[in-house]
């Protein structure tokens, strides 16, 4: 085992508190993105880009359908080395009208032996206007992005409108697509707004904004038909897409859960599964769908694809199996498809329901 691997890297970073550990990994990454040479290799080593995975989403090429979830780049200062990691595209934030300092820590805690993250951040940023500063930077930089928005902890539930009309125009202009998260159970009553008549006037408001696509981001911790009935509304006001799913407050899953917070990675796997499945039986050719809670492997990602996602996303597991993992699952994605006789990725798209 090499003395750079990434379980010796993981070693040491366990060492430290999670949320210390995220901070020196964002250091790490902002070091990649000032290192051409270093950044080249890393590309050479994990970006995986072949046709056969191309697809055009968001009015561009997105060169394998693997992206990095929110949260882990909550302000977009890592996203010039995402190609470095291996990904296809990234999704930044969550991002509120104003910087928060989010919940009180500690707030993050890692579940080793379930491989799995539990959190309770808080949607902590910097804010709408240092994120947009950021992605001025990416002029130059041909690569997707999609910003992740919600509303600020001190807004009223009765005003939270205004807080996403707010960040519908400050990033008019910026990014590929935007994400309504109502779906994460660290901001107070934010959950409750995954309703019809909220959903409705949401996207009445970001339709009336933006021409960029507007997806929605939708919680495990609900039955199924209530997920299919918030889908269909949001498709039917104008969502180009659905994204399942945020973190789950199922803590029966382990006996090592906190009782609050999120937990994400391996635990969620089954249950993201399991309402994705759902949802891509019911939406695969009517919307684009994004899958995330889980996904450790090629079988995992391509099992998503063939239940009606274009794209996948992974976070935690990136902490506990680091690049490597993105590169398998592109490279095991390709020998799937070439396998089961797909010439392309798109064809394997809601195969399961065709």
């Amino acid at each position: 085992m090499s003395i750079c691997s990434y379980d010796n890297l993981k070693s040491i970073m366990f060492k430290f508190e999670p949320e210390t550990a995220h901070t020196l990994a964002g250091i790490g990454l902002k070091a990649i993105a000032l290192c051409p040479p270093v950044q080249n290799m890393l590309i050479d080593r994990y970006f995986i880009d072949d046709k056969i995975l191309h697809q055009h989403i968001f009015g561009r090429v997105v060169s394998n359908p693997v992206g990095l979830g929110a949260g882990f780049d909550k302000n977009g200062e890592y996203i010039k080395a995402m190609p470095a990691l291996g990904f296809g595209f990234t999704e930044v934030g969550t991002v509120t009208p104003r910087p928060q300092p989010g919940n009180p820590k500690p707030r993050l805690f890692r579940l080793v032996e379930e491989q799995s993250i539990q959190n309770a951040m808080g949607f902590n940023n910097k804010g709408s206007y240092y994120l947009i500063q950021k992605m001025k930077k990416l002029k130059f930089f041909d690569y997707p992005v999609g910003v992740n928005i919600g509303k600020n902890k001190v807004t009223p539930e009765n005003e939270a409108l205004n807080d996403y009309e707010t960040l519908f125009k400050a990033f008019r202009d910026y990014g590929d697509y935007i994400v309504i998260n109502i779906s994460s159970p660290n901001t107070p009553g934010l959950r409750d707004l995954q309703n019809e008549n909220f959903i409705n006037e949401v996207f009445r408001i970001g339709k009336s904004i933006t021409n960029k696509p507007i997806l929605l981001k939708i919680a495990p911790d609900m039955p199924v038909d209530t997920a299919l009935s918030l889908c269909k509304c949001a498709v039917s006001a104008g969502a180009s897409g659905i994204i399942a799913t945020n973190t789950t407050i199922d803590y029966s899953l382990t006996p090592n859960a906190k009782d609050f917070g999120g937990i994400s990675g391996k635990l969620l796997k089954e249950k993201s599964y399991n309402l994705f499945k759902e949802i891509g039986k019911e939406f695969h050719d009517k919307t684009l769908l994004i899958s995330v809670g889980g996904i450790d492997s090629a079988e995992e990602a391509y099992r998503r694809i063939k239940a009606g996602a274009s794209l996948v996303q992974v976070f935690s597991m990136l902490i506990y199996k680091g690049p490597s993992l993105i590169k398998e699952i592109n490279e095991g994605l390709i020998k799937y498809l070439k396998r089961d006789g797909y010439s392309h990725i798109s064809e394997a798209i809601g195969a399961d329901w065709k």
